[in-house]
């Protein structure tokens, strides 16, 4: 393994008792407190030591009233997209949100009416289908389409098209893709928007994983592919999963159409969440503005652990098909060999495994016979889970 610079993502942490959602609520997510949580989308490292001290100096001050977004977080965020994807972005088209989630409710209440369908595709992010049925939406689902060999993940594009042409109004892009680890290519998205622009369908894209990237990879952002894709979008982005800040609520929605923002802004003043956090605005800043020597050193040990991952899978668990991911620091992994009804599946894992993973079936029903496992640790925490997964299989 490559060393890491100055920074030790082989330190294990201790998270239980910190009120961690990951690792002290596990045993009330899954019913023991005799396993190994490798579920929830956050790491396991420290965040880059920037953003530490920023918030230690924060704390520091020892007032914590109403925050105020200054010009330099503005200015933060500006000059990573632009540096990072090409993105150019002006400041008064970065609106506010507490998370993506709630921004992508946001989405579903400013711009479609109840009844409306919206568009996502499956096997995805949860949540993106729970906020479309908790505002009394449709959800349309564009399967995603995985290789005959069980590799990549592609979209049917033939069934987008016919699902653009029912009417829907929204949908949900997910890019990088959550969890199969897709990024999509240029040629991908503009056939995307082009559906959506002839079928005046807005396009909602979150990108909360687009800084965790690959080699051989590069994340485009769909807003950057035209003027007219741009105007008929509504970009989400946070540091939150790059930088392992995900506690501290802070996102932004890039929206270059007025009559779009004017109608989001809307939304978020009607429900009074436009006030940030004063250690969300320090965090945001400092990881935009220091943190990328500390993101270059995470990508090669996450791209690290994804590699001994697959690898250890193709070698001592031949029954199970590991997807191998562009982006993101997720496993979606094939137990379908192992001929077991997906209660049974989850049941195994956590009884025999002893290991908390996402269950398939929360990504919708092509994710029945799929685990999600989050490899976002340090090697010894992997090496545990991987052994424990080995072991459960190797007595069946």
């Amino acid at each position: 393994m490559l060393k890491q610079a100055a920074f030790n993502f082989d330190e294990r942490i201790e998270r239980n008792g910190s009120n961690c959602f990951k690792w002290d609520f596990a045993p009330k997510v899954f019913g023991t407190s005799d396993i190994l949580p490798m579920w929830v989308a956050d790491m396991d490292f420290k965040s880059p030591p920037e953003v530490v001290d920023a918030l230690s100096e924060r704390v520091g001050h020892g007032i914590f009233g109403y925050g105020a977004r200054p010009d330099s977080y503005y200015a933060s965020f500006i000059a990573w997209a632009k540096k990072r994807y090409g993105f150019d972005i002006d400041k008064e088209h970065i609106l506010f949100s507490p998370g993506i989630v709630p921004a992508l409710s946001l989405c579903v209440t400013a711009f479609t009416a109840p009844g409306d369908g919206v568009i996502i595709q499956p096997p995805v992010y949860p949540p993106f289908a729970g906020v479309v049925k908790d505002w009394g939406r449709k959800v349309i689902e564009n399967n995603l389409k995985q290789s005959a060999d069980g590799g990549a993940y592609k979209i049917d594009f033939a069934d987008l098209e016919a699902k653009a042409e029912s009417g829907a109004k929204m949908l949900f892009l997910c890019a990088p893709h959550n969890p199969v680890g897709r990024v999509w290519n240029a040629e991908e998205l503009e056939r995307i928007l082009d559906i959506c622009v002839k079928n005046n369908i807005l396009v909602v894209s979150d990108e909360i994983h687009a800084d965790i990237i690959f080699s051989g990879n590069r994340h485009i952002c769909p807003a950057t592919i035209s003027k007219k894709a741009a105007g008929n979008m509504i970009t989400l982005m946070s540091p939150s999963k790059t930088f392992n800040i995900t506690g501290l609520s802070i996102s932004s929605a890039v929206i270059s159409d007025k009559k779009l923002r004017e109608a989001f802004s809307t939304q978020t003043e009607r429900l009074h969440i436009s006030q940030t956090n004063v250690f969300g605005i320090t965090a945001f800043e400092a990881a935009y503005t220091h943190g990328e020597r500390w993101l270059t050193a995470l990508l090669q040990y996450l791209e690290n652990n994804r590699d001994h991952v697959l690898e250890f899978i193709a070698r001592e668990l031949p029954q199970l098909t590991a997807i191998k991911p562009e982006s993101t620091f997720l496993m979606w992994i094939n137990f379908e060999k192992l001929g077991m009804k997906q209660d049974k599946l989850n049941e195994f894992i956590i009884k025999k495994a002893r290991l908390g993973l996402n269950d398939g079936a929360a990504f919708g029903t092509a994710g029945n016979g799929f685990m999600r496992l989050n490899f976002a640790c340090p090697r010894e925490t992997l090496d545990e889970g991987l052994s424990r997964l080995k072991n459960a299989v190797d007595n069946l």
